[in-house]
Parts: structure tokens; sequence; C-alpha cells
């Protein structure tokens, strides 16, 4: 049953571009089709909540909150991010007028934090004003790449030779980067029996903050496996650790958890505590400063690509308008849906070519169109805030 929220304008609203006068939230669960396990934890589904704007016009466009099902990667998660967006976000936007998508985070400032649910109300109105401008959301966003390059991430396996196994399959699928997850107890020895199995392929670890500044040696030992990069490897909320880190180990740091804003990726390039960035759309709060981290690390020569949170094509998509940004210079998660769905929820399903390449498409907006049935088949719950707008 959704929840219907009416509020009546008291004066009349200038002309401008963008007012959104409904707000639809809908949880949707998509079981994938192969587990998926982190130190966190392993996910088998995924509570996905989704984000349907309406402008005054009737122009819809679509977004997707990343959080997690629990609190583990940041503290936002599905009951959070859903209760936020229901209660203070969707009523600071809506009937509001601004200028452009590029204003909408502004609007929720008030509220501290909670980017991932912001962002899925940010993403929603880029997609929106693309389709209204009758460009693709990658141009509208100012992407130069009509080509980018994909990598997967690969979760802990049962056993050794089943991570083998899983990478073997993901290079036949032409992926150009792999990334294998690590945790205490898989992690040197691992990683060296991927590197003696695959001897030449771009290979990155990914420790989501599961090692302390006293695992040092560790990283030490990691060196001589000629890694691209190690993701995270000490806590959540730092960088004076990771810069003392960097200090003592060759293999080039990414920060992931860390950076939620151009000002932490500012302050990371000034004390050296990475060398590389993974941008998340969700964890910076939307499209508008993503484009801000962008800038920052490409002014400064820090590599950046685009990371993944198990997204379903709607956040996918998303993904791959970031990832034409002129700063990605290395492969994201940005893989086909059928890594991770039987049944996607976007048509067509998202798709890599032989070469580990996706080409953005051409469409307005997101550039796949949304499987509505798909999606009302997978809901469990649904609200509707709206606003009349005279």
């Amino acid at each position: 049953m959704g929840i219907i929220v009416t509020l009546l304008e008291s004066q009349t609203e200038p002309a401008t571009k963008l007012i959104i006068s409904s707000i639809e939230l809908r949880e949707i669960r998509l079981p994938l089709v192969h587990f998926f396990e982190t130190s966190f934890g392993r996910t088998t589904e995924r509570r996905i909540v989704l984000v349907r704007v309406v402008d005054k016009d009737g122009a819809e466009g679509w977004g997707e909150c990343t959080a997690g099902e629990g609190p583990f990667y940041s503290d936002e998660w599905t009951e959070t991010a859903w209760a936020t967006l229901e209660q203070f976000l969707a009523p600071m936007v809506l009937g509001k007028p601004v200028e452009d998508a590029n204003q909408i985070l502004s609007l929720m400032k008030p509220v501290r934090g909670h980017r991932m649910a912001k962002a899925a109300i940010e993403t929603a109105c880029w997609d929106l004003e693309a389709k209204k401008t009758g460009l693709p959301l990658w141009k509208h966003l100012g992407g130069i790449r009509t080509e980018i390059s994909c990598g997967v991430s690969i979760g802990i396996q049962n056993t050794p030779a089943a991570l083998l196994k899983k990478i073997e399959t993901e290079l036949a699928a032409g992926y150009q980067r792999i990334k294998i997850k690590i945790k205490p107890g898989w992690d040197v020895k691992i990683v060296e029996q991927v590197r003696r199995h695959f001897p030449d392929i771009r290979l990155m670890a990914d420790a989501n903050s599961s090692y302390t500044l006293a695992d040092v040696d560790l990283f030490k030992a990691l060196d001589q496996f000629d890694l691209m990069m190690i993701e995270q490897p000490l806590a959540h909320n730092d960088i004076f650790d990771h810069a003392e880190l960097q200090k003592q180990i060759a293999t080039p740091i990414c920060l992931d958890e860390s950076i939620h804003s151009s000002d932490d990726a500012r302050h990371a390039i000034a004390l050296g505590a990475a060398r590389i960035v993974n941008l998340k759309l969700g964890r910076v709060g939307g499209h508008a400063q993503a484009k801000k981290v962008e800038g920052v690390c490409r002014e400064n020569n820090m590599a950046v690509w685009c990371g993944g949170m198990l997204e379903s094509g709607i956040g996918r998509a998303h993904n791959i308008a970031m990832s034409t940004l002129e700063g990605f210079t290395l492969p994201g998660d940005v893989s086909a849906s059928a890594r991770y769905w039987k049944e996607d929820i976007v048509d067509p399903p998202i798709t890599v070519t032989k070469q580990g390449t996706i080409i953005p498409p051409e469409t307005p907006g997101l550039g796949f169109e949304i499987n509505q049935s798909r999606i009302d088949s997978l809901t469990t719950r649904k609200d509707i805030i709206d606003r009349k707008v005279s």
C-alpha cells in the first residue's frame, strides 16, 4: 500500500528547469546467481531500494540506493535508507524549484550523511534531466569515453581451487582486470596461488578494512606479487595510517571507504595516503559529487576507477555513465548483468564485449528500458510521496 503525502503550494513558483512532483520508493529482492562473500560476510540476495522521480511535466527518472542489507560496508543499510528517504529526503526535494540536477543534493543538505540515500534521488534526477534534454546520461554528465574498460570483483570462495576456476571463467569472458577479496587467513597464500597460475594478469586485492598498521609485514609480503593495488587495507574512516603504510610498501594503495567527498580526496593526496581512488556513486552522494572527486583526482594525477556495490541494472547503468568521465583511467567493477542476475530489471541486459569493454548507449537518459513487470514481480514494498505543483 502506498503512502501519499500531499503538500499544497502557497505561492506561485518561478519558472525553472526542474521541479520534482512525485517520488516513488520500491524495495525489490533480487537473488544472486552465485553468493558474493567479503570480509563482511556472504550475500545471496540483494535488498535494493529503487527511486523513481517524476517532474511537473510527467517525465521520469530512475535511481538506485546502493546501501547493503546490513550496516557493514557503511553505516547505511536498507532499513535506514528507506526511512530516511521516506521521512526526510523526499519531502525536502518535492516541489522545490532548482535550475538543474546539479543542485538537487543541496536541497538535502540539512540531513547529515546518508549519502547513499541521497544519491538514489540525485541520480534519478540526472536520468530524468538527461531524457528531457535528449542526451544519453553519460554525455549529459560530460563524459568523453565511448568505450569503458571492465574488470570484475570476485568474492571469497569456498576453496582456492574454486577461486582459480572463477578467475579462468572471467578471463575467458574478456575482463581486463581481476580483483579478489582478501581477509585475515585468506590473503598472502591465496594471492600467491593466483599469481602462480596467472602470472601476467592485471590483479588487485581488496581487503575491505580488514587489517591494521600492525600488519605491515603482511603487506610487504604482498609486494612480491606485482599487484595493481591493494584496496582499503586499513580502517574504513582512516587516511593517516594509510599514508604511513604507503610509505613502507611498494604496491599502490587504493582508497575506497575513506573517500566520501572531494575534500577527502584532496586530503588523501596531500598526505600521500594512496595512489588510486575507487569512486562509488552512492558513497559520495551522487553524480555531482562524483564529478568533483574525479576532478580533484584528475588534476593531481591520481588514478580513478568505478567501484561496484552489486547493483541492479539501474545502478549499473549509472556506473557506466560515470565511468565515461575523463579521470576514469583504470578498469572498473562494471560488468555484465548475467554475472549477478538470472534476469535483470533493465532491457536489454548489460553486456560486455569480448574485449572486456562496455559501449555506453546512445539513447537518452540511462539508455536502458526499465522492465516494469520484472520490478513489479520483485517488489516487497512501495511508497509514493507526492506533491501537487500548480
